[in-house]
């Protein structure tokens, strides 16, 4: 539960970070990370169109360089997208000063100013810093779809487990996790659906 639901003692190590909406509405917030890549940022657009569902895509600064296309794609079909880092680094293994300078080299390619850090991991220091020019967003329910030990329906149990009123959710649109989003990612829309959820982009 740790992982999949991070506890209220973790949650405080970072005051003013999002990582729940509050709301008595019955609606989540739709987030994925770490794209977009064309082996399954689209395919992720198509199945979020066929719902009528929006979300928020954390993404890469490299990646929106190399595929811009599809950056642009986001965009076009109405969804939010945020900072996630230019290489996906963790901020606990570099020093301050590189961490920063890679998300403003992110900020470059990606207007938003949404941050979530990558693994959620980052020093005091980076979230004081970070915390002055973007709203940093965390999760409620992170799917560990990324993982190679997790099975499809296993992602989407995590889903059915965890989400509440509020929640921000975190699927990945990247390599790692598109043998099991490829299922899972229907599967706990329509779950979410058949149950009365909203779906909202983050504020």
């Amino acid at each position: 539960m740790f992982i999949e639901q991070p506890p209220r003692l973790y949650r405080i190590f970072f005051p003013g970070a999002e990582w729940r909406i509050p709301t008595k509405d019955k609606c989540v917030y739709l987030t994925f990370d770490d794209g977009p890549v064309p082996e399954i940022t689209p395919w992720v657009l198509d199945i979020l169109d066929s719902f009528g569902v929006k979300a928020t895509f954390f993404c890469v600064g490299d990646n929106v360089r190399k595929y811009p296309d599809i950056y642009k794609m986001l965009l076009e079909r109405g969804h939010k997208v945020g900072n996630h880092t230019f290489n996906h680094i963790q901020g606990i293994c570099v020093s301050s000063k590189k961490y920063l300078k890679n998300v403003e080299k992110a900020a470059e390619w990606i207007d938003s100013e949404l941050f979530r850090p990558p693994h959620g991991h980052m020093r005091a220091s980076q979230f004081i810093c970070l915390k002055r020019r973007f709203k940093i967003i965390m999760w409620d329910v992170v799917t560990r779809d990324y993982s190679p030990h997790m099975t499809a329906q296993g992602v989407t149990n995590v889903v059915k487990k965890y989400s509440r009123n509020g929640s921000i959710i975190v699927f990945h649109d990247s390599l790692k996790a598109k043998g099991r989003i490829e299922e899972a990612l229907p599967q706990a829309i329509e779950w979410l659906l058949a149950q009365g959820y909203q779906f909202k982009c983050l504020p």
